[in-house]
C-alpha cells in the first residue's frame, strides 16, 4: 500500500496589532444629529397642525419631503456616533 503524504502547514502569523486609542466621535455630530431628528419631526408636525398652510405653504405636501429629509439626515449622523 503507498504511503500518504504528510501535509506542511503554513506558519502562523498573528493579524496585526490594532492601535489601542479609541476613536472618538466629532463634537459637532451630537447636536447636529439632535437638530436634524427635532427639526424634521417639528416641520412635520407644524405641517400637519396648520393643515398644510404653514412652514411654506407654496410647497404644499413637500413639506412632508422636506421633514423626512431631516429625519433622514439624523438617522444617518446617528450611525456615525461612536
Amino acid at each position: 500500500m503507498p504511503k500518504s503524504r504528510v501535509r506542511t502547514k503554513a506558519v502562523y502569523t498573528p493579524p496585526p496589532k490594532r492601535s489601542a486609542s479609541k476613536k472618538v466621535s466629532p463634537r459637532w455630530l451630537v447636536p447636529a444629529m439632535l437638530a436634524c431628528l427635532l427639526i424634521g419631526l417639528a416641520w412635520i408636525a407644524v405641517f400637519y397642525v396648520t393643515q398644510g398652510s404653514l412652514p411654506i405653504g407654496a410647497l404644499a405636501d413637500w413639506n412632508m419631503v422636506i421633514g423626512f429629509t431631516f429625519i433622514i439626515a439624523g438617522v444617518v449622523l446617528s450611525t456615525k456616533w461612536r
